[in-house]
């Protein structure tokens, strides 16, 4: 039977009621093109697009925008040369490319959340699962053993930390992705009396600054900053397992980036 990308969109949005506002879209390809090859990635970079088109990909499933905005905002990249030549790659090679963001992180629980603890190992260790965000009680570790631990596990070199180092955490708190703001995490540590926030990012001067002061007070909370990328990656990763599941026909990867920023 041949599947088209109508078919494989029908499958990603199925869990979620639709949407009216939405920055998941079909951004190029048409609905009825047969599918021969997918991959999903965090972000649709160039040579991520180019690794793809390499594999024989024919759609790729993308969780952040093409232009560097989360609604595509053409204003900001008018006339850029960069986006010309990152059109013209897509366009020559005829690759399709879906923008899977709200309705994921909408699934029950969160596709992306489920990824991220599924890569931690803590399943077992989950309490609670709310719309942004997952409670989970570890056994108890110091926040620079927590870090040591997500480095092994994600696969990363670094993460940011506030607090002491030294202070024994077992009540954590998962925001994945731009969740980590005050609005967010700060409730979220008083009314579920948390040790530590694992986040994705979020404005400096909000949350680290909560935990500053909350340290200095004497009071046990800590954070630790992933960094975007690195907390939504391994939701991408685990929506390529479960396409797997489904398309048993279809080749299916996961397009890793290398990471962003490099500490100098």
């Amino acid at each position: 039977m041949t599947t088209t990308i109508q078919n494989v969109i029908d499958h990603l949005i199925g869990p979620v009621e639709q949407l009216q506002n939405t920055a998941d879209t079909l951004k190029f390809g048409h609905p009825n093109m047969e599918v021969t090859g997918i991959a999903t990635t965090f972000m649709a970079t160039q040579h991520v697009i180019e690794q793809a088109i390499n594999l024989g990909v024919n759609l790729l499933i993308t969780h952040e925008g093409l232009y560097y905005s989360h609604i595509d905002n053409s204003e900001i990249v008018e006339d850029s040369q960069v986006v010309l030549e990152k059109q013209r790659l897509i366009e020559e090679s005829g690759i399709a490319i879906y923008r899977f963001h709200d309705y994921l992180h909408r699934c029950q629980p969160d596709g992306i959340m489920a990824g991220l603890i599924e890569a931690l190992e803590w399943k077992t260790y989950v309490e609670k699962n709310h719309p942004t965000s997952t409670i989970v009680k570890i056994p108890p570790m110091t926040v620079l053993e927590i870090a040591e631990y997500i480095k092994a596990k994600l696969g990363i070199k670094f993460v940011r930390t506030v607090g002491e180092l030294s202070e024994r955490c077992t009540r954590i708190g998962l925001l994945a992705g731009y969740r980590g703001g005050g609005a967010l995490a700060i409730p979220l540590f008083e009314k579920e009396n948390l040790d530590l926030i694992i986040s994705g990012e979020g404005p400096e001067w909000e949350t680290p600054e909560f935990v500053r002061d909350a340290a200095y007070q004497g009071k046990r909370k800590a954070l630790i900053v992933l960094g975007h990328a690195e907390s939504e990656v391994p939701g991408m990763k685990y929506l390529a397992e479960w396409l797997r599941t489904i398309f048993l026909d279809v080749p299916i990867h996961f397009i890793p980036e290398k990471p962003l920023f490099q500490v100098v």
